[in-house]
């Protein structure tokens, strides 16, 4: 199980920072897209989510895709304390509870 999310300092984050999360890194044999959506949750916050996930959509890349752990970013977020607003935007972009 990975922790909880942590807090992110109120940085204002500009359209090509948000973007630049789109732009893969090397791996460790997980998914490279549940790796990117993970990265995005991590750091950002839940406002520059939101707009980093049409981004990540449009690029083809999969919101449902699965993580070492078996789990998509909505079934991991949904166990977070905070995780409740990341959550809502994962599904109004297509994310789904029975995926993984």
């Amino acid at each position: 199980m990975r922790k909880d999310k942590a807090k992110v300092l109120d940085e204002q984050w500009d359209d090509e920072r948000v973007a630049s999360f789109l732009e893969p890194r090397p791996g460790d044999g997980e998914n490279a897209d549940f790796r990117l959506l993970l990265r995005a949750y991590q750091s950002m916050r839940d406002s520059d989510f939101a707009r980093f996930l049409p981004l990540f959509c449009s690029a083809g890349r999969d919101i449902n895709a699965v993580g070492d752990e078996g789990k998509t970013l909505l079934q991991e977020v949904s166990e977070h304390r905070y995780g409740t607003a990341y959550a809502e935007v994962l599904k109004t972009h297509g994310a789904t509870e029975g995926a993984g």
